[in-house]
C-alpha cells in the first residue's frame, strides 16, 4: 500500500484504492516528476481538497480538470488559488454567478479553502501538472484514483450537490445517482464558454437542495 498522507477519513473510504497498482504506479511517476522538474501544486498540497473537507462533511462536489501550472498559482483545491495571486478569469466568473444569483460579492479572494471548510469538496480530475505545461500528467492514473473518489461518494452518501461546468465535468460525473443527489450541469466557466454558465443559478438551487435536506447553506461568499 502507497504511504499517502491524507485525512484520515478519506484515507480510510479509498485504502482499497491505494494498494491498487495503478496507484503505485502513480505515486512512483509523482515522485520523480517532483525530484526532476517544477511541479504544481506544492508536495503537501496535492491532497488538500480532501484535508480541509473530510469525507463524512462533503456537501458538495465541485469538480475541475487540471491544477493550474503557473508559479504560485494552484493549491490543491479546483479554480482556486493562492492568497494575494491575481484571480484567474474562470474564477472571476464564478464570482460574477454568484453575485448574480445570490446577490451577495464574494470576497475578492482566490483560495477557496473558506468554501472547502464548509463541506465543498473542490475536485480536480488530475491533481498534478508539470510547470508551464498543462495537461501533462493527465493519463497517468489520476484520473482513476478520481473517479474512485467520485464512486465512493455515490456508494456511500446521499444528498450530495453535484456542479458540473463542461463537457468534461459531465462526463466525470456520469454515473452519479441523479435520484439521491442533485445533478447540476452547464457550461464552463472559462471565457470561452461563459455565456453557457452564466445564468446557471447553480448557487442558489444547491442552497436549496441543502436546506430542504436539513443542512446548511454553503456561505458563497
Amino acid at each position: 500500500m502507497a504511504d499517502v498522507t491524507i485525512e484520515s477519513s478519506w484515507k480510510k473510504v479509498l485504502s482499497q484504492e491505494f494498494k491498487q497498482d495503478y496507484f503505485h504506479n502513480l505515486s512512483s511517476f509523482i515522485r520523480n516528476e517532483y525530484i526532476a522538474t517544477p511541479v504544481f501544486p506544492p508536495p503537501k498540497k496535492v491532497f488538500r481538497a480532501f484535508d480541509l473537507c473530510p469525507f463524512d462533511k462533503v456537501r458538495v462536489v465541485i469538480v475541475g480538470q487540471d491544477p493550474y501550472h503557473g508559479k504560485g498559482q494552484a493549491n490543491g483545491l479546483s479554480f482556486s488559488v493562492d492568497e494575494n495571486m491575481r484571480i484567474p478569469p474562470s474564477l472571476q466568473n464564478i464570482f460574477k454567478e454568484i453575485k448574480a444569483d445570490l446577490g451577495v460579492d464574494p470576497i475578492q479572494s482566490g483560495d477557496l479553502s473558506r468554501w472547502a471548510k464548509q463541506g465543498v469538496l473542490m475536485l480536480n480530475a488530475v491533481l498534478t501538472v508539470r510547470a508551464a505545461s498543462p495537461a501533462s500528467h493527465q493519463g497517468k492514473g489520476w484520473e482513476q484514483f478520481t473517479d474512485s473518489v467520485i464512486n465512493t461518494l455515490n456508494k456511500e452518501k446521499k444528498g450530495i450537490v453535484y456542479m458540473l461546468w463542461g463537457k468534461y465535468a459531465k462526463e466525470k460525473g456520469a454515473s452519479i445517482d441523479v435520484f439521491d443527489n442533485l445533478v447540476l450541469t452547464s457550461g464552463h466557466p472559462s471565457p470561452y464558454s461563459v455565456n453557457l454558465f452564466h445564468g446557471n443559478h447553480h448557487f442558489s438551487q444547491g442552497n436549496n437542495y441543502l436546506k430542504k435536506l436539513g443542512f446548511d447553506a454553503i456561505d458563497w461568499r
